[in-house]
Order: C-alpha cells, then structure tokens, then sequence
C-alpha cells in the first residue's frame, strides 16, 4: 500500500472488524481437543528415502534445498488451489504449503529435514485471525510431529529455516522458481543450481513400482470419465456450448472419484480439435461431426493420467472419417511398435511421422517424395501434424520435462519410463492447400504406455483404439 497520505484514503484494506482483547482472550478457551489424525506413515513413505538417496548421493557435500513452493495469485486476493512442486511431493510424498526440504550435508551424506509450518491450534491467535494460514479458514493441517511421522523425514519449524541458510557457509544449490523467499535467502549459482534442476527431473524418468501404481489408478479413473462423456453424448448434441458439458461430465467423474485432473480438459467438437490446446470448450457438439477429447484425471498423489479420443459425435464415423481416423490409428501402431528398453527415444515419433506422411502423399496432399517429406531440413508433413508424438508422463503430465535432452528426447528408452503416443492430424479449416471436404478435421489418438524389456504395456487398452470398437463402445455406453 502507498505511504502517500493522499492516497491512502482510497484502499479499503480488510474488512473485517479489529479483534478486541476481549475477543482475543474469549477465542483462546474452551475448545475441545482436535481428533488426531491417522499417523501411520503414507504409502509413499516406502519410497521417498530411496529418492532422496539419490539425490544426497549424486551432490555429496552440498546444501540441497527443494521448495514446496507457494500459493499462486489468480485475481485479487483468491488463489489457484494449492499444488506443490513436482521434485518436493516425488522426494517427500507431502503436500505441505510454503514447506522446503533441505538436505543438509553431515560427513557421510545428508541429513534429510523438512521444514514446514506447525499446526495453528486453537488456543493460538493465528488459528482464527490468519486468512492465509488459520486453522479456522483453511483447516487443520498436520503439527510439526504428526508431519515427522506421516512422511518419516525429520522435521523443523519453517520460522527456523532463515537462521538454517544464514549459518556456516556451505556449498548450495536451489531448485529456484517456486518460493521467492527461498530464493532470496540464497545467492544464485546459475549453472549449479541449473544442474541439480535437471537431475531432479531425471530422477523421475524410470517410475517405481509405486508409481506405476498410482499411474494406473489415474488411467482406471479416467477410462470412467471417458464413460461418462459417451453416455452424454447423445443428450447434448446441439446444445450451445455442449463442449462444456463434455467438460463437466469429465471434470465431475475426477471430483466424484475423490480427485482432481491433471490439466485443463480438451474438449474440440468439428473444426476446434484443429487447435491443439483448445480449452475454451464454448462451442456446440453438431451431428455428423467429430469430438476431440483429450482429458486425464490426476489422483491424490498427483500423478496424472494423459489419454485423447476422437469420437463421431452422432455415433459412427463417415466413410471419410473412418479413412483418415485409420491413418492416424495406424501411425499410432506404428509408433508402439518400435517401443522397447533402448530405442530412442524419438523412434516412436518418426515412426508415426512416416505413417502420416505416406498416408498425405497416398491422398495428394503432399505432393513430394516421402524421403524428402521427412528430411528434418524440409519437413512438409509438418503443416498436417503440428507436435510431436508423444512425452514422459508422471506426476507431470509432461513430466521430466527439466531433465536434459541426452537423458530424454535424444536419449533411449529404459525400462520403467511411462509415455504417452499421440499422433495427429489437424487438417485446418482455412487451408487452402486441403479440398473442401477435408477441412476443420481433427483427429488425435492418444494412450499412455509402460515402457519393458520386450517392449511396452498398453496402460490405457480398456478405451478402444479401432473404429469399430469405438462406435460398438459408444452405443453401448449410451444405450
């Protein structure tokens, strides 16, 4: 707020009345005690010390620090609902707000210590007087002891984390970003802190059996919604803004579940499936059109799921749609196919690219030899298919995506790497180079899939790929 008393005259400030001594006194009595909650360690407790083995391992002798991070503004004084970092919930488990996770160099390795705040009890002043952290605004959240034994990490009161970094000078790195504070309390070491960055992204290329785990509850969860939306289907073609009921019906199928979704929901009925990233989700669902829907529910442990269906809207393709649906469903085949510990890693994207490609030329869309639509110094085919073809998935839906490009995009596949395949074909409603009847046609087949030894597990093989099967699914759903 201005100091200039000139202004001062025109800012509300809180509108709540001042908190008298009497007030004060009277809130700090007579409660009852507050139930305690489950402290039997989470699940995940299992596998976070494995992690943060790694992590103390690969930067011996070093300060580590990884933020929670913390509330994002989204208008005046309301937030974006609380999520934290990515690399401190994968070390921790937690979903603490402003906590940090520092390790702290002791000799022979680290000694791992969560620093957060206590719990804001009753009978203290903040529980009723702080928006942002009272107790009786945002709920009870775990005291400092009942946190120890939830994630089996040591733990400090956050006010003492300042004191912490402002002792003996050690060598540190930050995960920068996410906490403005954190980062102030510590000079900046471009390169080293960019090292430790990306090397807490690679950690999480190879998923543990725990989170292969919760990668398949998210995918189960989803296949629920994408049951609901073809149950709905029918009700809502014609309606204005049916995108947004598809919308709804997905989102309502997370929330039922007792979870969230991991990225805003694509829902592009006819020409808007041409635009990628569509999430307006404001325009009617018309017959004899195609609907584009790319969506993934997120579970508790934030872990998403990522999986695109394109659906004929009135229940079956046009022999039209149902070639070029095919085209996209066999660059998708493709890709799979060359999925297994040590192919590289783009194998699957060229693969599909080829596909694609050949499909264009068979058509007289592209009219240049297939070598030299995929010479990367030309890349035609490109117009027709935008992206590339697939990510790692995980507690990101483009997880990992920090880590270094030898380690990921132009390194090879190990087994325990989760990814998505997701050819498309975006055949725009404005492009000229297109006869009539093939523009404002989207089409994007999207699964998500384990990465072994002898190749890959389809996550997501409970949603149809086969045109067949989608219209034989849909009626059924609806039925």
């Amino acid at each position: 707020m201005s100091s200039d008393p000139n202004l001062s005259k025109f800012a509300t400030g809180s509108h709540d009345l001042p908190v008298t001594d009497a007030l004060a006194a009277f809130m700090a009595t007579q409660w009852a005690p507050s139930p305690l909650p489950d402290l039997a360690p989470t699940p995940v407790s299992a596998w976070t010390g494995h992690r943060r083995a790694a992590v103390s391992a690969r930067f011996p002798g070093e300060r580590l620090i990884v933020p929670a991070g913390v509330e994002k503004l989204r208008s005046n004084d309301t937030y974006w609902h609380y999520r934290p970092h990515s690399a401190f919930a994968h070390l921790t488990g937690g979903q603490l707000l402003e906590a940090v996770l520092v390790f702290e160099p002791n000799g022979t390795g680290h000694d791992a210590i969560l620093f957060a705040h206590d719990r804001s009890s009753r009978d203290n002043g903040e529980a009723f007087r702080d928006r942002r952290l009272g107790e009786m605004w945002e709920g009870r959240r775990p005291s400092l002891s009942e946190s120890s034994e939830l994630y089996a990490i040591a733990t400090e009161n956050l006010n003492r984390l300042a004191d912490k970094l402002s002792g003996a000078a050690v060598p540190t790195r930050v995960l920068r970003g996410s906490d403005p504070r954190v980062d102030s309390l510590v000079t900046a070491r471009p390169e080293a802190d960019a090292e430790f960055t990306a090397f807490l992204s690679e950690l999480r290329l190879v998923k543990d059996a725990w989170e292969v785990e919760q990668l398949q509850a998210a995918v189960d969860a989803t296949t629920l919604g994408f049951q609901d939306v073809a149950r709905i289907l029918p009700t809502v073609i014609g309606k204005p803004r049916g995108e947004r009921w598809v919308e709804g019906a997905f989102n309502t199928r997370a929330r039922i579940e007792g979870n969230d979704v991991g990225y805003n929901t694509i829902v592009g009925g006819g020409a808007h499936a041409c635009v990628l990233h569509w999430t307006a989700n404001n325009g009617t669902l018309n017959p004899g059109e195609l609907l584009l829907l790319d969506a993934g529910v997120e579970v508790d442990s934030l872990y998403t799921a990522d999986i695109t269906r394109t659906l004929p809207i009135s229940g079956t393709f046009t022999p039209l749609q149902r070639d070029l649906y095919n085209l996209v469903l066999s660059a998708q085949n493709a890709g799979i196919a060359t999925l297994h510990a040590g192919a590289n890693f783009r194998d699957f994207h060229w693969a599909a690219m080829r596909t694609i490609a050949t499909g264009l030329i068979d058509m007289g869309i592209l009219k240049v030899s297939l070598q030299e639509a995929m010479d990367p110094n030309v890349g035609l085919y490109r117009r027709y298919t935008l992206c590339g073809s697939g990510h790692m998935l995980g507690i990101d839906v483009h997880d990992c995506a920090k880590a270094r490009a030898e380690e990921y995009v132009d390194g090879t596949l190990t087994a325990g790497n989760v990814l998505t395949v997701e050819p498309g074909l975006y055949l725009q409603p404005d492009d000229l180079t297109l006869p009539q009847e093939l523009r404002g046609i989207g089409i994007r087949i999207e699964d998500d899939l384990l990465i072994t030894d002898e190749g890959a597990i389809l996550m997501s093989a409970a949603l149809p790929r086969e045109a067949d099967e989608i219209e034989a699914w849909m009626a059924h759903q609806a039925a």
